[in-house]
C-alpha cells in the first residue's frame, strides 16, 4: 500500500480548514485536505447562504400577506423552480472554484472521508497518510434519530433542495433550522406542524420574545405540539406517518415530508479517533485554547467541531487562523470568545446577544431591564407588523449595556448596533447621544432605553 507523507494534513473543506490550510501552506509546509462531501463546507453549499436565498421569498410572501388590502391587491406567486435555480447559481460553483483556489496554493485534494489507524496516520483512498500534524475541521452533521423508520426523515439538505414545496410537513425539533423552515414552508403555503420534546422552542432565546414569535407562527398556520416524543416513522402510500408520545399516550400525524431538525452533532464518527487517543465529547473533538487537543499534541480541530465553537462562519474562520498559525509558529495564539450576535431568520427575526436575564442577574449585584412590545410603534404600524418587541438589560453600576434580545423585522441588522455597543462597553447615556437615521429600526433602539413614565 502507496504511503505519503505531508506536513499537515486537514480534514475537512469548510472555511475552518481552508484557513488552516492555506496558512500551513503559505509558509513552505507540504499540506494536502481531504473531504467526503463537495468542497466549500456546509455554510456555503448547504447553510446559511443557500438558505438566506431561498429565505427572501417566504420573506416577501409573509410581508405582502401583511400589506394586503393596504394597498397590495394580490399576494404574489413564487415559481419555486426559478428559485431553486437561482439559488444552486450560488451553490454549484463554489466546489470547483474551492479544488482550483486550494490547487493552485499546491495543496493535495483527496475525496474521501479519512480513518485514523495510528497515531499519525490516516487511511484515505486507498493510500496510507502520515503527518507531522493533523487539523480536523470536518463541522456538523444531522443529529440522528434513533426511532423505527428514521431512515424515511429528511433533513435540511432535502429542505434547500426541494423541487417543489409539500402540501404538509413535519418538523421534528424546533432550534433555528426547525423554526426556520418551518416559517419558510408555512409563507409558501405548506400545512406546518413542528414537535418539540421540551415546553418551548429556541431553548437559548428569551422567552418573553420566544413566546410573542410563537403566536405570530402560530396565526400563520403552524401546530406546535410542545412535551411531545417522537416514536416511529412509516410510509404511507402519499404521505409519511409519524407516531408521537405525549402526556401518556400515543398520536399520529401524516404529511408529505417529515423533517429531522432535532439539531446537528459534531461529524467524527467515521474518523475512528480513539485509534489516535484523540480525546472527543458531545461537544467535539476536546481542545485547549489553542485550538490543539488536550490528548494528542499533534493534532488541531477548528470550526464547528472543536469543543470551542459555536456554529458560526466567521468563528470557525477565526479558529482555522488560530490553528494554522500555532502549527506554523508554535503555540502563540489563543482563541478568546468573542462577543456574537445570534439570529432565527423568520419573520420576525429573533436576534440576542451577551447575557440572558438570568445570566445578568447572576452576575451583576443590580441589573436594569428595559422591556417592552413596540407593536404600536411607527416601524411596526408601517408594515401592520403583527409584533415588534425588545428585551436590553443594563449593569446599574456602570450603566453599560450587558445583553440585547430583539423581535423585528431588522432583528438581524439593528442587533449589530447593540453588538458594538457591549463591546465597546457603551453607557446608556452615551448610546442615546448616537445619532441614527430617521426613521430607522436602529434609531428605535434609543427608545427602547427610555424610562417608563
Amino acid at each position: 500500500m502507496e504511503t505519503i507523507h505531508y506536513d499537515v494534513f486537514v480534514i475537512g473543506s469548510g472555511i475552518a480548514g481552508q484557513t488552516a490550510a492555506k496558512a500551513c501552506t503559505k509558509k513552505g509546509l507540504k499540506v494536502a485536505i481531504a473531504d467526503n462531501r463537495i468542497y466549500g463546507g456546509t455554510c456555503a453549499i448547504r447553510g446559511c447562504d443557500p438558505k438566506k436565498v431561498l429565505m427572501q421569498f417566504a420573506d416577501l410572501m409573509q410581508k405582502s400577506s401583511q400589506l394586503k388590502d393596504l394597498g397590495v391587491t394580490e399576494v404574489p406567486k413564487i415559481d419555486w423552480k426559478t428559485v431553486q435555480k437561482f439559488k444552486t447559481s450560488f451553490t454549484q460553483p463554489v466546489p470547483l472554484a474551492t479544488e482550483e483556489d486550494l490547487s493552485q496554493l499546491g495543496i493535495d485534494l483527496y475525496h474521501q472521508s479519512p480513518k485514523f489507524i495510528s497515531k499519525n496516520e490516516v487511511l484515505v483512498e486507498g493510500k496510507t497518510i502520515t503527518a507531522d500534524k493533523f487539523v480536523i475541521a470536518t463541522g456538523l452533521i444531522p443529529r440522528p434519530l434513533n426511532i423505527q423508520g428514521s431512515n424515511l426523515l429528511k433533513t435540511s439538505d432535502a429542505l434547500l433542495n426541494m423541487k417543489n414545496i409539500p402540501n404538509s410537513a413535519v418538523f421534528i425539533g424546533s432550534g433555528y433550522v426547525g423554526m426556520e423552515f418551518s416559517y419558510m414552508l408555512a409563507a409558501m403555503g405548506c400545512k406546518v406542524t413542528l414537535i418539540e420534546l421540551s415546553d418551548q422552542p429556541l431553548a437559548p432565546f428569551d422567552t418573553f420574545l420566544v413566546d410573542k414569535l410563537v403566536k405570530v407562527l402560530e396565526k400563520m398556520g403552524i401546530t406546535f405540539i410542545f412535551k411531545a416524543k417522537p416514536l416511529a416513522i412509516e410510509k404511507l402510500k402519499k404521505n409519511v406517518k409519524l407516531t408521537y408520545e405525549k402526556d401518556g399516550e400515543e398520536f399520529t400525524l401524516k404529511a408529505r415530508k417529515i423533517f429531522n431538525t432535532s439539531g446537528r452533532v459534531p461529524a467524527i464518527e467515521k474518523l475512528n479517533v480513539e485509534q489516535a487517543d484523540i480525546d472527543a465529547d458531545a461537544t467535539g473533538i476536546v481542545v485547549n485554547d489553542y485550538m490543539q487537543s488536550t490528548s494528542h499534541s499533534h493534532v488541531y480541530a477548528c470550526g464547528d467541531v472543536s469543543s470551542k465553537s459555536l456554529p458560526l462562519t466567521p468563528l470557525s474562520g477565526l479558529q482555522g487562523y488560530i490553528a494554522g498559525h500555532n502549527i506554523v509558529n508554535g503555540n502563540t495564539k489563543t482563541f478568546e470568545d468573542p462577543l456574537v450576535p445570534s439570529i432565527v431568520f423568520t419573520h420576525p427575526q429573533l436576534a440576542m446577544v451577551g447575557y440572558s436575564e438570568a445570566e445578568a442577574k447572576s452576575r451583576y449585584k443590580n441589573i436594569k431591564v428595559y422591556k417592552g412590545d413596540a407593536s404600536k410603534w411607527y416601524n411596526a404600524k408601517k408594515e401592520n407588523a403583527e409584533v415588534y418587541a425588545y428585551k436590553i438589560l443594563v449593569n446599574e453600576r456602570t450603566n453599560t449595556i450587558v445583553g440585547a434580545h430583539l423581535l423585528s423585522n431588522q432583528a438581524n441588522e439593528t442587533i449589530n448596533i447593540l453588538t458594538m455597543a457591549i463591546n465597546t462597553q457603551m453607557t446608556v447615556t452615551e448610546f442615546k447621544k448616537q445619532i441614527f437615521t430617521y426613521p430607522s429600526y436602529s434609531n428605535d433602539l434609543k427608545s427602547m432605553l427610555k424610562d417608563k413614565d
